[in-house]
């Protein structure tokens, strides 16, 4: 989660990543859009667990947190998620979205070693 080059491994609706570039951190193109870049800037702690987004297009902020979970055995994936009024007509879209990510992050930290 900490690597934005990873992000179309986990985050639904993402098709491709560039890293670097002249606006933000790195830059996601969405599935079925290669020629509609969305700069975003990243923010991670690993220390806290957080990796914050934040889309410089359509101002939607994300803070995804992975927070250990059980005795030491398992991981607690949570995300906080940001809406302009702008935005909110993309509120349903948004949900199914989280939720099909949130799935993908939990199949890849089961499958980790």
């Amino acid at each position: 989660m900490y690597d934005p080059a990873r992000s179309p491994d986990w985050w639904a609706g993402i098709g491709s990543v560039t890293t670097g570039g002249d606006t933000g951190d790195f830059t996601m193109f969405p599935d079925g859009y290669p020629d509609f870049p969305m700069p975003q800037t990243l923010e991670t702690s690993q220390e806290s667990g957080s990796v914050k987004i934040s889309c410089l297009v359509s101002d939607l902020h994300f803070d995804w947190r992975l927070r250990p979970w059980g005795a030491g055995s398992g991981t607690e994936i949570s995300v906080h998620v940001e809406i302009p009024d702008s935005e909110a007509h993309r509120l349903s879209a948004q949900h199914d979205i989280i939720r099909q990510s949130l799935i993908r992050l939990a199949s890849l930290a089961a499958a980790a070693p």
